[in-house]
C-alpha cells in the first residue's frame, strides 16, 4: 500500500477542500441575499427555517456541480473506458477526480459542522451516518488513489438532492397544493429510482465482474468498499420507501380533490 503524496497533490488537495468550504459559505450568503430580495415568504420564516433555507442552497449547488463532474469523468472523459489501455480501472484517477473529492470533503465538513451545531434541527443521526461514511470513503479513495470510479458513481447520486430541497422549499413556502409540488415529487421518485437504486445495481454488477481488480486493493480499502456502499444503498432503499409512500399519499389527495371538484361541477 503506497500512500505517498506527490508535490502537486500537496497543493491540490488542501486547496480543493478549502474551495469546497469557501463555496459553501459564498453560496449560503448568496442564497440569503437573493431570498430576501426575491421571495416574499422568506421574511416570514423562523430564524431556524432561514438557516435551513440557506443551508439547502449550498447543498443544491454542490449536488449540481458534483453530479455534472462525476457524469463527465465516468461517462464522457473515457478515463474508465474498458477500451483504454491505461492500467486496471480500479487504479485510474485524474486531477479532476482528486479536485472533486476535495471540494466534496469541504462541503461535507461544512454541512456536518452546521448539522452538529444546530442538532437535530438540520438533520438527525441518519445524516451524521451518511456524511461520516461519505467523507470516510472519499478520503480513503483520495489518499490511496484507488476506486475513484466507484466513489464518483456514489457522488453522482447527489443528483437527487435538488428535488429533495425543492420539495422542502415549496413546503415551507406554503405551496404544497401547487402543481409544481406534485411534479417535483414525481421527478424525485424517478430520479431516486434511477440515481440511487438502479445505479447501485449497476455499481454492484460492475464490482462483481471486476472483482479480480477489487481484490487487488489494500485490505482496509477492500473491506471498506465491501461494506460502505451496501450500507449507503440500504439507506437509499429505506428513503426510497418513504418517498414512495409520500408520493402515493400526494397522488391520492390530488385524485380525491379532482373527484370532489368534478362532483361540485356536476
Amino acid at each position: 500500500m503506497d500512500w505517498s503524496i506527490r508535490p502537486e497533490e500537496q497543493v491540490l488537495w488542501p486547496a480543493s477542500v478549502l474551495a469546497g468550504v469557501v463555496m459553501c459559505g459564498a453560496v449560503y450568503e448568496t442564497t440569503r441575499q437573493i431570498s430576501y430580495c426575491c421571495f416574499k415568504c422568506y421574511d416570514g420564516l423562523s430564524p431556524m427555517q432561514k438557516v435551513e433555507w440557506n443551508n439547502r442552497g449550498f447543498s443544491t449547488f454542490h449536488a449540481l456541480v458534483v453530479a455534472a463532474v462525476s457524469f463527465y469523468v465516468v461517462m464522457v472523459s473515457g478515463l474508465f473506458s474498458e477500451d483504454v489501455n491505461n492500467g486496471i480501472i480500479i487504479d485510474r484517477k485524474s486531477w479532476l477526480s482528486d479536485s472533486m473529492f476535495g471540494v466534496s470533503i469541504g462541503y461535507f465538513l461544512t454541512d456536518l459542522a452546521m448539522i452538529l451545531w444546530y442538532f437535530p434541527s438540520l438533520g438527525g443521526k441518519e445524516f451524521l451516518l451518511h456524511h461520516g461514511l461519505s467523507m470516510y470513503a472519499i478520503c480513503l479513495a483520495l489518499f490511496s488513489g484507488k476506486a475513484h470510479m466507484y466513489i464518483l458513481m456514489v457522488l453522482f447520486t447527489e443528483a437527487t438532492t435538488p428535488f429533495v430541497n425543492l420539495r422542502w422549499y415549496l413546503d415551507v413556502a406554503g405551496q404544497k397544493t401547487h402543481r409544481l409540488y406534485l411534479c417535483n415529487g414525481l421527478a424525485l421518485f424517478v430520479g431516486w429510482l434511477v440515481a440511487r437504486i438502479i445505479l447501485f445495481v449497476y455499481f454492484f454488477s460492475h464490482m462483481y465482474f471486476h472483482f479480480d481488480q477489487v481484490k487487488s486493493i489494500f485490505a482496509l480499502g477492500f473491506y471498506s468498499i465491501m461494506t460502505v456502499p451496501p450500507t449507503i444503498a440500504a439507506m437509499n432503499v429505506f428513503w426510497f420507501w418513504k418517498i414512495s409512500k409520500g408520493m402515493v399519499k400526494t397522488l391520492c389527495k390530488s385524485k380525491s380533490k379532482a373527484l370532489t371538484g368534478n362532483g361540485k361541477t356536476d
